[in-house]
């Protein structure tokens, strides 16, 4: 199996709900078209992934590495909105690798 090809499993939470996702590295552009594509959600990344809308804001727990950093529109974008934990990103800006294993996400409500 090729590195690119490395599957990764992930819990992601949705109104109470917990699901396991399994994926593979750069199956998807980034969390948030994984996340529109196997949890079906309505009004979810409304802006296409530029960064903009904030309709994709997610909790990350039990994460670590290059999964926190935050560029481009993003810090703006949710300082906007008043989130400043290190924790909470934009799913549109958070690329499928291998900070993601074994990790918690839960899908913010706004």
């Amino acid at each position: 199996m090729s590195k690119d090809r490395k599957k990764i499993r992930f819990t992601v939470t949705e109104s109470g709900t917990i699901h396991e996702i399994e994926t593979y590295i750069h199956e998807y552009p980034n969390l948030m078209f994984l996340l529109r594509d196997k949890l079906f959600l309505d009004d979810f990344g409304e802006c296409g992934g530029v960064g903009r809308c904030a309709t994709c804001v997610i909790r990350l727990n039990s994460i670590e590495r290059n999964a926190l950093k935050k560029d481009r529109n993003e810090p703006a974008t949710l300082s906007k909105l008043g989130y400043t934990a290190e924790n909470i990103r934009l799913s549109c800006q958070l690329y499928i690798t291998t900070d993601l294993e074994d990790s918690q996400i839960e899908i913010l409500e706004l």
